[in-house]
């Protein structure tokens, strides 16, 4: 399922495969060889997704990007299934596990392997080669891969992140934090209502 959303159309290479239950909006490109799986969602909210060649994106996999943060994969990158990218760079030859979370800014290094719900946070700058263990957290720059149970040292980087301030411009310590942000996310997100479906190339 293709739409137009922004006045943007997807592009897909003739060599790419989508399945027919994965939806793809917006100002986004897949590269040769490519293969979209069933379910997968990739979307564009105003900034580029660019997906490079012979890309894997499993089984309700989501691609996010925001017009302040745009997605690049790199080629031969596999994105495993209900794996989520959200405004992130990603290099050549990634593995990203099932379930694994990429958060907006994130800058991952070719090669990195990052393991089943395994989470690269906002902002965080993960180097080549570099391993982040079943589901453990990568956060900062420079980056610090902590266990799920160092959640004091996790939230110390991940406050200093800002990640409501960053992703959607709202000032985490005023008291109606998750009203401004869901107001001002949700006219953002009200503009699909104008998106067009588009006739299969």
């Amino acid at each position: 399922m293709l739409y137009e959303h922004l006045g943007a159309t997807p592009r897909i290479h003739p060599d790419a495969v989508v399945a027919p239950t994965a939806v793809i909006s917006g100002d986004v490109v897949i590269g040769a060889e490519c293969q979209i799986l069933h379910g997968a969602v990739i979307t564009s909210e105003g900034g580029p997704i660019v997906l490079g060649e012979n890309v894997i994106v499993m089984e309700n996999a989501v691609i996010r990007a925001a017009a302040s943060a745009p997605v690049h994969i790199g080629d031969h990158t596999l994105i495993g299934p209900g794996a989520s990218i959200s405004g992130a760079t990603v290099g050549e030859e990634v593995f990203l596990a099932t379930g694994t979370r990429v958060f907006n800014g994130a800058r991952i290094g070719d090669r990195a392997d990052i393991r089943i719900n395994a989470v690269v946070h906002l902002r965080t700058v993960l180097p080549d080669d570099a391993v982040v263990p079943i589901g453990w957290v990568a956060v900062g720059d420079p980056v610090e891969i902590l266990p799920p149970h160092e959640h004091d040292r996790i939230w110390a980087a991940q406050r200093e992140l800002d990640f409501p301030g960053y992703v959607f411009g709202v000032d985490r310590d005023t008291p109606d934090v998750m009203v401004q942000l869901t107001e001002r996310y949700g006219r953002a997100l009200a503009r699909h209502r104008d998106d067009k479906p588009v006739a299969d190339a």
